[in-house]
């Protein structure tokens, strides 16, 4: 399965995510429910850096493990396109959730 942990603050911005482990949906290289995760949150780094040019605090290994945190101390326009493609990315994966709920799932956290 697919851990996905979402951490918001206070006022339910999202401040950084995670994603491990493996679906399982299929054998390696067919998996549509891997797949689909990884290309939305590496999607999601990857706007985030091309679009804000923010870099964020990025953890990744081989076994899947992926986490992204934001820098905390961003100009509010920045801070807000970031915040608009984390939604977006939380919405994929929740549509993800929603058809494959035995493969992926995803928790939000409030870390205040």
């Amino acid at each position: 399965m697919i851990f996905v942990e979402i951490c918001q603050d206070d006022q339910g911005n999202i401040t950084s995510f995670s994603m491990s482990g493996h679906a399982e949906y299929a054998e390696k290289g067919q998996d549509i429910v891997c797949a689909g995760a990884s290309a939305v949150a590496f999607g999601t780094v990857n706007a985030v850096i091309a679009l804000t040019g923010i870099t964020p605090d990025i953890e990744q290994t081989e076994s899947g493990f992926l986490s992204c945190t934001v820098p905390s101390d961003l100009p509010v326009d920045a801070s807000e396109r970031i915040q608009l493609l984390l939604e977006g990315m939380a919405v994929s994966l929740q549509t993800i959730e929603r058809d494959y709920e035995e493969y992926i799932n995803i928790t939000f956290t409030n870390r205040g």
